[in-house]
């Protein structure tokens, strides 16, 4: 039987209930990139009046960045830019700037929250709108950044005819990515290598490796040497929720 918390109100809570949550917790991270890409399938075959679907644009946009030789981080943007256009279609780019705040810099998250109205540079005309919305943002460094990302990758996008890489050429890319979130309510660097649960004499952690998820119960006095070892070696020391010595 899978072990689960003992309290019916987080009132009652104690840090052993949040042992199986935070397993839990991080098994979902770690599926995190094909939950992602089940939610992108769903695009497949919705047109919405383009001349290809919604899915192929995406990896359409995704390829024209990569093979223009952008990072890993940006291609992965690329991909999801519009992940959200059947889910929220009034605010899809929110939606697609909001799920990879955590994993992406301050400019490519600047890029994919506004893109949707820099793109409308190129059809809002044809819809009694103003092309030129974009331009209240020309204050902002990122304006010349998201400009570039409709005209190269975003509004080109829309053609049957070009070689698409497929999701698989993507798929390491998106694990890189969300492995390891850079700003998190849940994994502050005030928290990092902290432990998850600690008694008087020793400290429990969870650490993601390639492996898969393991729990670590370490005496005090040989938590610090190894716990270095471990985070030289590509582990990923930061509990779910982060709680006091």
């Amino acid at each position: 039987m899978t072990k689960v918390a003992k309290f019916r109100e987080m009132t009652n809570g104690t840090a052993e209930d949040y042992i199986p949550i935070a397993e839990a917790a991080m098994e979902h991270a770690v599926n995190l990139p094909e939950r992602i890409i089940q939610h992108l399938d769903m695009l497949k075959g919705d047109n919405g009046g383009f001349a290809v679907d919604r899915y192929t644009h995406c990896l359409q946009t995704a390829t024209r960045a990569y093979r223009d030789g952008r990072d890993e981080e940006y291609v992965v943007c690329a991909l999801l830019h519009d992940i959200g256009d059947i889910l929220a279609p009034a605010n899809h780019a929110d939606f697609a700037a909001t799920l990879l705040e955590p994993y992406i810099s301050e400019k490519n998250f600047w890029i994919l929250k506004h893109h949707g109205i820099f793109q409308g540079y190129y059809f809002f005309h044809f819809l009694g709108l103003d092309r030129h919305m974009r331009d209240k943002y020309k204050d902002s460094e990122h304006w010349k950044d998201c400009v570039e990302f409709c005209a190269r990758y975003d509004q080109n996008s829309f053609d049957p005819d070009y070689d698409t890489l497929p999701i698989e050429t993507f798929m390491p890319m998106l694990k890189n990515v969300l492995s390891q979130p850079k700003k998190s309510n849940y994994k502050s660097e005030a928290y990092l290598g902290s432990p998850f649960f600690s008694t008087s004499s020793s400290c429990i952690f969870f650490a993601s490796t390639k492996s898969g998820i393991i729990v670590l119960s370490l005496s005090k006095s040989q938590t610090s040497s190894l716990l270095k070892d471990l985070m030289t070696a590509g582990c990923c020391i930061i509990p779910t929720f982060p709680c006091d010595m």
